[in-house]
């Protein structure tokens, strides 16, 4: 049902822990390059990479890898998708995939499953995806987002806060070390939109709670809309923050 789907991959030249991000070598191509040719074994139509710098372009082309030049000024990823859906002309019913340009290990399922989530719920406006937290460390970090869903697998918040919270479990010394059942879920950041909704959304005023956690997908839930979530049995691999996420990234596929 998500065949006629169009990722799209936001990159931006700065970084504040990794400068030039998006043109680091991995394995002899640039790390947005990477991400664009592991989303490309998706089932999407096409996969573009909205870039905010012309040497981002020149990368992106010298591989054959399509690419749009979008402005400087936004102020977020999904600001930059709006502008890039705007310019490929995609309408308003299209479903578009946003992959983060520093994911190159991104499993095309993944995408495959959050495009599909959105297609076939058709009283959603966006998708993303979760797994299960096995760890308590993970529960507790607030760097670690969390997500409660109702019966229809439909977000009903995000936090950085352990939730959901086990009251009985976590106020008894000898389970307070034990996750509550079932299991609390982690947000993936991978994000499905309609593009209609996606041009809609940098006019959205900013809601409270979103600026209170951080987390832009909350001003999706402010104004009422739904975000259908894919639960996957998988633990996605970490994205590339740090020089130290780049050393990783560059050993496992040397490695490969």
């Amino acid at each position: 049902m998500s065949q006629g789907f169009t990722v799209l991959i936001p990159a931006r030249m700065a970084s504040s822990r990794l400068p030039d991000k998006p043109l680091a070598d991995i394995a002899g191509l640039p790390m947005v390059v990477r991400v664009a040719q592991r989303a490309a074994q998706s089932r999407a139509a096409r996969c573009v990479v909205a870039a905010d710098d012309a040497r981002i372009v020149q990368a992106c082309e010298a591989h054959s890898v399509p690419v749009l030049l979008t402005r400087t000024d936004h102020a977020s990823g999904s600001d930059r998708l709006a502008e890039a859906c705007t310019l490929l002309g995609l309408p308003d019913d299209a479903v578009v995939v946003n992959v983060q340009g520093d994911e190159p290990l991104i499993e095309p399922s993944l995408i495959n499953a959050v495009a599909s989530e959105l297609t076939q719920r058709t009283d959603c406006v966006m998708s993303t995806a979760a797994h299960a937290i096995d760890r308590m460390d993970d529960f507790l970090n607030p760097n670690v987002v969390k997500v409660v869903l109702d019966r229809q697998h439909t977000a009903l918040y995000f936090s950085r806060a352990p939730i959901a919270w086990w009251r009985d479990g976590m106020a008894d010394a000898a389970q307070r070390h034990t996750l509550p059942s079932p299991a609390p879920l982690r947000h993936i950041g991978i994000y499905g939109y309609r593009a209609g909704f996606l041009r809609q959304f940098p006019a959205l005023s900013v809601a409270p709670l979103e600026q209170t956690e951080s987390l832009e997908q909350l001003r999706v839930l402010w104004h009422g809309q739904r975000i259908a979530v894919h639960l996957s049995a998988q633990t996605p691999s970490a994205g590339v923050d740090t020089p130290e996420d780049l050393a990783r990234v560059r050993a496992l596929l040397a490695s490969a």
